[in-house]
């Protein structure tokens, strides 16, 4: 595999100036005049999730960068840097104040899954201060203490978002359907892209995810066969 040395190049992009974040928006909630109702009840969900793979596509970069900065391989520390500003701009700025205010705040009006959502609620604060703290130690990723310091809150922020998310794609946002009305679930859906315009940009979630893509890249995993269990 070519070593990291080799390709930092391709982080140049964007570091002089800072992170820039413009962002897609797929209109994923167009609606269907053939087939009434059937966008309308993907929307919030689908737009949300996508950016949970967002998150998903970070923890994969965390976890692989260490893992081989672990065995000797020279990682730019850009690497984990522009990882957390992506997860700190559109996850915790954006996509997770999204859930708390949009969805979040139905399951409290109604009283349904309070428990859960408290919890929820919770771990947005808690990875939020994950990643401020993975943010601040990425720089120094060559020494081997505060590399051993970063893998340890990455190892948490890990262990906590898996479980969040799936039990958010399983249980919350599927729920959120009974508990609006048709009007409430288009607005949420409307609301939600307004506010990533706001966050990243008109092109917001695919040019996001092609901010991925870059760091994937420069660490060999833009090729997802990497991941296949060889026979």
């Amino acid at each position: 595999m070519t070593s990291i040395s080799n390709r930092r190049g391709l982080l140049g992009l964007g570091m002089a100036g800072g992170l820039i974040l413009a962002a897609p928006i797929v209109p994923v909630f167009a609606r269907d005049t053939k087939k009434p109702g059937a966008d309308e009840a993907a929307a919030p969900p689908e737009q949300l999730m996508r950016g949970h793979a967002i998150l998903a596509r970070v923890l994969l970069i965390y976890e692989n960068g260490l893992r081989r900065a672990g065995q000797g391989e020279d990682i730019d520390p850009a690497v984990f840097t522009r990882a957390a500003e992506i997860t700190k701009r559109f996850i915790h700025d954006h996509l997770e104040k999204a859930e708390e205010e949009l969805v979040f705040a139905h399951f409290k009006k109604a009283g349904r899954m309070v428990e859960i959502i408290g919890v929820l609620t919770s771990q947005h604060a808690a990875g939020a201060k994950l990643t401020d703290k993975i943010l601040a130690a990425a720089p120094q990723a060559r020494n081997k203490d505060p590399r051993e310091a970063m893998a340890r809150d990455v190892q948490a922020l890990v262990a906590m978002y898996r479980p969040h998310m799936a039990r958010e794609a399983t249980d919350v946002f599927p729920t959120l359907r009974h508990l609006v009305t048709s009007d409430e679930y288009a607005e949420i859906a409307d609301e939600i892209m307004k506010r990533e315009r706001q966050a990243v940009g008109a092109d917001g979630l695919e040019k996001v995810a092609k901010q991925v893509a870059e760091v994937e890249k420069v660490i060999g995993l833009e090729d997802i066969g990497v991941f296949t269990p060889k026979s």
